[in-house]
């Protein structure tokens, strides 16, 4: 067993931070009379997915949202979620739709997500706010790379100029986070490399990095001698076994990093953090 040296970065004290600043704006709204919503649907009986959206519901009572839900039986059809998405869409009372992912085989998520209104696509994965980003564009950004780029914030952990190395380029993280860390902003304007497992020669990347993300889905393909000795290393990527978390980055990276996410509780916090930022901010849009 390696011998930790490199500091922790958790995800709380910065998920912390941003539902405070939720909470304050949730006030005001409802100091107008405007109840912030945040409508989910969940199709299905995953256990995992019924979860999710518990936690979600709850923080949503935490923060003073309303939350309407709709529970679809597994063997809905694709009609039958796109009326519910219509019904939540003109809803005057209901500003941010969440579609729990994933869905039943049979079901199409990428075509019910484009059907949900992009304002109120707080998981910023809607196409046009993907485009959004691409162009630099207001709107929501994914809940995920926000997350992160908070984190780095947080932490006072310096992105300018550096160079970050994004291994994955999925289109839920690594990809969104590249645009992201690339813009001309305090928090980013850093020089991004984004590699990914098709590229034999993938640790030469890594090795440079100053700061390394993990993005890959791969359990523990971030090994000590991929990493930069004083790097700072987010672990974004996870897979699933039953209910066991299996993260893209070895605990024993620890050794060799300067900073680095722990094995639970890094981005975690932040994603739902931020998915709560883009329900408020659809809010404030909708009743203005």
């Amino acid at each position: 067993m390696s011998t930790t040296t490199a500091v922790l970065l958790p995800g709380a004290p910065v998920a912390e931070q941003i539902l405070a600043d939720v909470a304050t704006r949730v006030a005001k709204l409802r100091e107008r009379g405007v109840v912030p919503s945040l409508a989910t649907i969940l199709v299905g009986d995953d256990d995992a997915s019924a979860g999710y959206i518990r936690i979600k519901q709850r923080q949503a009572a935490e923060l003073g949202f309303a939350s309407p839900h709709e529970h679809l039986p597994a063997d809905a059809t694709q009609d039958a979620l796109h009326a519910v998405i219509d019904r939540f869409n003109e809803d005057p009372g209901v500003h941010g739709l969440l579609i729990q992912y994933p869905t039943p085989r049979h079901i199409d998520y990428d075509t019910a997500l484009q059907r949900v209104d992009p304002d109120m696509d707080v998981d910023g994965m809607h196409p046009l706010n993907l485009g959004r980003l691409a162009a630099g564009m207001p709107g929501p950004l994914p809940c995920t790379p926000a997350g992160i780029e908070a984190l780095l914030a947080h932490y006072e952990i310096p992105v300018s100029g550096r160079e970050v190395v994004i291994l994955g380029r999925g289109a839920t993280l690594g990809r969104p986070l590249a645009m992201l860390l690339s813009q001309k902003r305090p928090t980013a304007n850093a020089a991004v490399t984004v590699v990914h497992t098709g590229v034999a020669d993938w640790p030469r990347y890594t090795q440079r990095a100053d700061i390394l993300i993990a993005a890959a889905g791969v359990p523990g393909i971030i090994q000590p001698e991929h990493v930069k000795p004083g790097a700072v290393v987010i672990g974004g990527g996870v897979r699933y076994e039953g209910r066991r978390l299996l993260p893209d980055v070895d605990e024993s990276c620890a050794a060799v990093a300067g900073a680095i996410t722990p094995r639970v509780g890094g981005v975690g916090p932040t994603t739902v953090a931020m998915l709560f930022r883009n329900a408020v901010a659809a809010a404030e849009l909708r009743s203005t």
